[in-house]
């Protein structure tokens, strides 16, 4: 697997069609869920619960779908970060 970092700045070559990870990182496990369904609405998706910050306070979920090139991987990724429920996509 190859990183990027100041000693690599080659972008990797990815593959699609391809089955996509997405980690959100929110305050409500209801809201974060409801944010895959509206977003993934349209695509065949696998969503599970991550885990909870030590007091609570955050919670993951990650959710996975087939992109079919960097277009639609890179629109989705915006759709959930700007989302007012999800904090932080990685």
């Amino acid at each position: 697997m190859e990183i990027l970092d100041a000693n690599n700045k080659t972008k990797p070559d990815i593959e699609y069609p391809i089955n996509w990870g997405f980690k959100l990182i929110g305050r409500d496990k209801a809201k974060l869920e409801a944010c895959i369904a509206e977003i993934l609405a349209d695509k065949e998706h696998q969503k599970s619960a991550g885990n909870a910050s030590a007091g609570g306070k955050f919670h993951s979920f990650n959710a996975s779908c087939e992109v079919l090139d960097e277009e639609e991987r890179n629109k989705l990724f915006k759709a959930f970060s700007e989302h007012e429920h999800v904090k932080m996509v990685i």
